[in-house]
């Protein structure tokens, strides 16, 4: 009874940080993240003003989640700079512009702009401060990034930690998930296993932490129409993950990355670098995931689980029976001797010929679905394994597209462009014989085409469902 009291005077403080307060957030969507954000809000009694440039019959599921609240105002479809004058406090989503006047306007006016992620982190640690609150309350975070590899990763470490019997919680980057709702939930030593996107880091780097165990699976080409070409912007931003670890602090990264950091961060890290290489991984054990990529995402996750003190008969029996995540060249079935494959995250080049060299052995049988918009990306090295691996390619239209298809040249195989997913499993199928992989592995972004790139992989399992 005394624990439980004295968990409600913590979750009470919540309450009160948040209670009255004028907030703006910007940006809702329709994935969940933002709806559970204002959900959690609303009910701690702050007085919210949404925007976003999404108009309300776009934003129709998110708003029907929220209409009992009586303490929300809506500014849809637009933005105004009044919105963002007079407030305790903006809260921005991912993706928002790194020259946003939005922004730009609230810090002219030094109101905060936080993020969920690194928010939930600042309140933990701003409890210390309130006079109910014992200093031994800590939950340890485990931040995961990476241009790839990080939902893997992020996935594979929560899957070993519950296992191990820990009170473990997912936050970050995961797919219709809140992460400041998991104040109401945490209690002391939990562990909260956050997969952070450079955009969420932005928050970690304005608010000046990082944290306890960092995992940095690996950095490539990506995101450059956000970061308008600057490769050097977008690392540093990925680099929030460690910038501000401590001494009993640890950084787990790959050994490329790990090449960069000596380069350019090694007087500057303070915590344990700790190098996760695939030959780490007991030769003996059964794993499922195929492709070296996926061997480095579990050679992190064993690390990170390492640190933690997790045994290694625990970890094994957690990678063992892992079987992936969703839209990560994840096996959907097969049909009629053709197997297929929903890689829908494959957001860059380099992510689809990751792809291609795990299905080598399927060489000169793959009938690829890809392309869409641009992210000022190049696809010269993408073309040439393209041209060794497939036996036809389905693109959807877009900018993207356009590059492909000027990159490969001169081709020996079919290749049609599509409007929409039915037409190119149509294409797909047709082309296809006994012995054949069809592999959705776009390596570009799915907006003009999709809502987004959960919303093409879904569409690409419904479909290869209503096949069998």
């Amino acid at each position: 009874r005394e624990n439980k009291a004295e968990k409600d005077k913590v979750n009470m403080n919540y309450i009160d940080f948040f209670r009255g307060k004028r907030i703006t957030v910007m940006g809702l969507g329709i994935l969940g993240r933002g709806i559970g954000v204002a959900k959690f809000l609303a009910k701690c009694g702050a007085k919210l003003t949404i925007t976003d440039l999404k108009t309300k019959k776009e934003l129709q599921p998110a708003l029907k989640k929220l209409k009992k609240f009586k303490n929300i105002k809506y500014i849809l479809g637009r933005h105004r700079l009044t919105d963002f004058r007079n407030k305790d406090m903006i809260i921005k989503a991912a993706g928002v512009p790194l020259d946003s006047p939005y922004i730009k306007e609230a810090k002219k006016n030094k109101i905060p702009v936080e993020m969920d992620a690194s928010l939930f982190i600042k309140v933990i640690r701003l409890g210390s401060s309130f006079s109910t609150w014992k200093p031994s309350f800590q939950v340890k975070i485990i931040g995961i990034t990476g241009t790839r590899g990080k939902s893997t990763t992020t996935q594979l470490i929560y899957e070993i930690l519950k296992r191990s019997g820990k009170r473990v919680f997912l936050g970050g980057n995961v797919k219709g998930l809140a992460t400041l709702p998991l104040l109401k939930k945490v209690r002391p030593d939990d562990i909260v296993v956050m997969e952070l996107d450079s955009w969420q880091l932005q928050g970690f780097g304005e608010a000046k932490i990082s944290p306890r165990i960092a995992v940095f699976t690996n950095f490539m080409r990506d995101h450059m129409n956000y970061y308008k070409k600057n490769m050097g912007r977008y690392f540093n931003n990925k680099a929030n993950i460690f910038k501000y670890q401590k001494e009993g602090d640890f950084l787990i990264t790959g050994e490329k990355i790990n090449k960069i950091l000596k380069k350019f961060y090694k007087s500057k890290i303070k915590s344990k670098v700790i190098i996760a290489k695939k030959g780490d991984i007991t030769k003996r054990w059964k794993v499922k995931l195929i492709g070296d990529h996926n061997l480095e995402n579990i050679a992190a996750a064993i690390a990170a689980c390492g640190c933690l003190g997790v045994s290694d008969a625990v970890i094994k029996k957690a990678v063992e029976n892992f079987s992936g995540v969703s839209g990560r060249l994840e096996f959907i079935g097969e049909t009629k001797g053709v197997k297929y494959y929903n890689d829908t995250t494959a957001t860059t080049p380099e992510a689809t010929m990751v792809a291609l060299n795990s299905l080598k052995e399927n060489k000169g049988k793959i009938i690829l679905i890809g392309g869409g918009m641009d992210k000022m990306l190049d696809y010269k090295n993408y073309a040439q394994i393209v041209k060794r691996s497939v036996k036809a390619l389905i693109l959807f239209k877009g900018a993207a597209t356009d590059k492909i298809i000027r990159a490969l040249g001169r081709i020996r195989f079919h290749i049609e462009i599509v409007d929409g997913m039915k037409r190119a499993t149509e294409v797909a199928r047709a082309k296809a014989k006994k012995g054949d992989l069809i592999l959705l592995s776009p390596g570009a972004a799915s907006f003009g085409v999709f809502k987004n790139e959960f919303d093409r992989g879904e569409q690409f399992d419904k479909l290869v469902k209503k096949f069998k």
